[in-house]
């Protein structure tokens, strides 16, 4: 969630703005409050451009001290000015950054002065200002300009003795180095036939070793269904929708359908392969099965895309690429949802600000009310939104809702797929592969199609596994390959 200032902030109720007068210029000054920076700790220190008084150069100042620098890159998108600094607003509020040292401030023009000010009524954070003044007409000058900002509780220190410890100590943990790239185990083309028999073919066909691992996401599946049904009281009397007999239409999907949709998803989207995905969906299905229900997903995953098959999970990697390559938090969110929805982009598109939840843990996307206007929705596309997207989400949304006549059922993603040109910009800026783009499938997402249908209480739900079952031939079954 957003780390939101307090709504009724005023200048009287901030922290006050510490002031530090450097009458000698010392470089031992400005070297003390660039070794205080720890962006990861909530302080940075922003050195703006010289020779320039563009407004917008002293936002991207500003995001270039959080670790947002790819704009610097000769063919990365530009943002306005005011984009600019609502995203500053925004990193600042969803990232918990807590104090702005600000260097050569005598160099800043009142209207760089009036954005800092706004920027700290917005947020509450503590600001440092290091000026350096020769003479007492300077030093009132910028107190002038100060004043005429809205900064009119300052607290002064000048020496270099009391501004170093004003500014306070280095910081002494090692600089933080971005995570090293993700390595995933791969795992073997996997048997896609009878879910019952799964284990047992697995058990026959592979290895010792990935068997193990096959059986370790095939028992995560399963303990996971059984936690999901029993949190939601899910026994043979519940109303569940029932599956259909043809097998490309769609059922009718009521709010447990949704439900059991979205489980999946959440499933999946931290898989790191298609075989991971087919082993906890086989697990999953084997818990339905303990409660007498049978869950269907498409035989045909490969054709159709979506959690677990075309997604990428947000590692630690990944969400350090998305939140330093895109400052926009519009396209870094964007990026995000590609990754970790594995839709087409034309579906993706059709998400409104409405769609993500308070808690920013699933998106669901009404695609009929927005083909169809007037008319009764449908039903929604669900995806689980992972924890390391959350605070892209977050600050997209604080974005987009600082954006002037703005409402809750205007897109979110609003102009990162409108045009070729833009989206090509976006995967460019993104630098990560994603599955979606390069490997399209025009069905429909597999969890968007699963069902889930009661099954007779005579039926047995359990099926004693045995190391010694005869293996299938394996020339028709189908395969797990992306």
């Amino acid at each position: 969630m957003i780390q939101r200032a307090p709504a009724a902030l005023t200048p009287a109720t901030l922290p006050p703005v510490l002031l530090l007068l450097d009458e000698g210029d010392d470089r031992a000054i400005q070297h003390a409050a660039r070794q205080r920076a720890h962006p990861k700790g909530g302080r940075i220190t922003a050195d703006p451009t010289p020779h320039t008084n563009s407004l917008a150069y002293l936002a991207l100042d500003l995001l270039r001290a959080m670790g947002r620098d790819s704009f610097a890159h000769p063919d990365a998108e530009r943002m306005s000015t005011d984009a600019a600094w609502r995203a500053v607003t925004c990193w600042t509020l969803t990232t918990g950054l807590k104090e702005a040292i600000v260097l050569r401030t005598h160099r800043l023009t009142p209207e760089r002065l009036r954005r800092l000010a706004t920027w700290r009524v917005e947020t509450g954070i503590r600001l440092v200002l290091i000026a350096h003044t020769p003479h007492q007409a300077a030093e009132q000058r910028l107190r002038d300009l100060l004043t005429a900002a809205r900064f009119t509780d300052l607290r002064t220190a000048t020496g270099t003795s009391a501004i170093a410890e004003a500014i306070g100590p280095p910081v002494t943990t090692p600089p933080l180095r971005p995570p090293p790239p993700d390595q995933v185990h791969p795992l073997p083309d996997l048997p896609g036939g009878d879910p019952a028999a799964f284990r047992d073919e697995c058990r026959v066909h592979l290895n010792d070793a990935d068997f193990a691992r096959i059986d370790g996401q095939y028992q995560a599946g399963c303990a996971a269904a059984r936690t999901w049904l029993a949190r939601h009281h899910a026994s043979t009397d519940t109303p569940w929708p029932l599956a259909t007999g043809a097998a490309e239409e769609e059922p009718e999907a009521g709010p447990d359908m949704e439900g059991v949709r979205l489980f999946l998803a959440r499933l999946t989207v931290s898989s790191p392969s298609p075989q991971h995905t087919l082993a906890r969906i086989r697990g999953a299905q084997r818990g339905f099965l303990s409660r007498h229900l049978q869950l269907d997903v498409p035989e045909d995953l490969n054709e159709r895309g979506g959690p677990g098959i075309t997604t990428v999970p947000i590692t630690p990697h990944v969400a350090h690429v998305l939140s330093t390559h895109l400052p926009n938090p519009l396209r870094a969110a964007a990026a995000a949802a590609l990754l970790f929805t594995g839709t087409d982009q034309s579906l993706l598109s059709m998400t409104q600000i409405v769609s993500v939840d308070e808690h920013t843990t699933r998106l669901a996307i009404d695609r009929d009310s927005r083909i169809h206007i007037g008319m009764p929705p449908g039903p929604r596309h669900m995806y689980a939104i992972p924890p390391r997207a959350r605070p892209l989400l977050d600050a997209a949304l604080a974005f987009r809702r600082r954006t002037p006549r703005t409402t809750d059922h205007l897109g979110l993603f609003a102009g990162c797929f409108g045009t070729p040109i833009r989206f090509d910009n976006l995967i460019r800026d993104a630098g990560l592969d994603i599955p979606a783009v390069t490997h399209p499938h025009p069905a429909q997402d597999w969890h968007a199609t699963a069902c889930c249908r009661h099954l007779p209480a005579t039926t047995p739900t359990d099926k004693p596994s045995s190391s010694r079952a005869r293996p299938r031939p394996r020339r028709d079954v189908p395969q797990t390959a992306r």
